[in-house]
């Protein structure tokens, strides 16, 4: 294994964390790496369905120091234009990424930390006094174990995989998911296919004016209140699905209409517990993630939930450890473009303050 000099901080992961991490360590004088698996900039955003939208405009959807640029013709930005985004900010800021790095393992080595990672050239090691873990959730992608799911005779995907409705067209589509990455899917969908929403609950719907720049307010709200022991109204408190313009057009063609789920599969679709069915010819599973920490089971060991103890972004296992962009048990709302910035900005404030003493 090649080992490599010295750091003060590894940021494992080049997305909408890792860059906004990126940013303010650039600030402190400290030494940093930006280790990113991915083969080009843009975090997850290059993989994501081609007709996603941000819930927010452009000027409310910034990494730290520099506004998003709009985009002509679409208030509400594509995938495509994120990243696009992120690949012009590591430029306009010089940021240290290396890429491909994979790394496979962070644990505790004396005063450092050793961060194991495979590049193109082979296995690499390095050895840093800090560690932000800024790896997301988008390369585990979660599907309940219903029983007869290996039987079902359709097409099967999560929505990491899916990109566009051509392929489903004169389909039966069941979309199973109560969230937004379900609503948008289906709403594209239900334009080619005859579709079924399934959900375990019964989705809400958020009024049409709210957006991301109410979620991340009500969010931060959220969090002061529960650091002055008093609850606060949450995200969750607005309801399940931002209404940006596809879905808001779907729900005005009747098609936002959810069903129970159902109990179990069998070669040709769906059954519920009433003994319905539903024939089919394709399943989307629009039913979450998992936080990407296998390059931690050396320090950390998530519980049943996938989230592991912290207080704000600092691990309780090592304080040398961050983590940065997973939900709001990592920052009010820092899986967020915007409430990564803010998410981050604390972490470095501590790792400068563990460093520079």
């Amino acid at each position: 294994m090649e080992h490599g000099a010295d750091i003060d901080v590894a940021v494992v992961g080049g997305g909408q964390a890792g860059l906004a991490v990126g940013y303010h360590l650039r600030r402190t004088g400290l030494e940093y790496l930006i280790l990113d698996d991915a083969p080009a900039p843009g975090g997850a955003w290059p993989l994501y369905w081609d007709s996603l939208r941000l819930f927010s405009p452009a000027e409310h959807s910034p990494l730290p120091g520099w506004w998003m640029p709009e985009q002509p013709g679409e208030p509400f930005p594509t995938a495509g234009h994120v990243a696009d985004y992120f690949a012009a900010y590591e430029e306009r800021y010089g940021l240290p990424v290396r890429r491909p790095v994979r790394v496979r393992e962070v644990r505790p080595q004396g005063a450092r930390l050793a961060v194991r990672a495979r590049t193109a050239e082979g296995p690499r090691e390095w050895r840093a006094r800090a560690v932000v873990s800024a790896t997301g959730t988008w390369s585990r992608p979660h599907t309940p174990d219903l029983p007869g799911r290996g039987r079902f005779g359709g097409l099967q995907l999560h929505a990491a995989d899916y990109r566009r409705p051509d392929a489903f067209a004169g389909m039966r589509v069941a979309v199973v998911g109560g969230g937004n990455s379900a609503a948008q899917i289906l709403a594209e969908l239900s334009g080619v296919a005859e579709t079924l929403w399934a959900a375990r609950r019964e989705p809400r719907l958020m009024t049409d004016d709210v957006d991301g720049r109410v979620l991340f307010d009500v969010a931060t709200r959220a969090a002061a209140a529960r650091r002055e022991g008093v609850r606060g109204d949450g995200v969750a408190d607005l309801g399940d699905i931002v209404m940006v313009p596809p879905v808001r057009q779907a729900r005005d063609r009747g098609v936002l209409k959810a069903h129970p789920m159902f109990e179990r599969l069998t070669a040709k679709g769906p059954v519920w517990s009433d003994g319905q069915e539903w024939e089919c010819d394709a399943i989307v599973w629009c039913t979450g993630f998992s936080p990407a920490l296998e390059h931690l089971a050396p320090m950390v060991e998530p519980g049943a939930d996938g989230t592991v103890p912290t207080d704000g972004t600092r691990s309780l296992a090592d304080p040398r450890l961050h983590l940065v962009g997973y939900g709001d048990w990592t920052g009010p709302a820092s899986a967020t473009i915007i409430g990564a910035g803010m998410a981050a900005k604390k972490a470095v404030k501590e790792i400068k303050a563990l460093l520079q003493g």
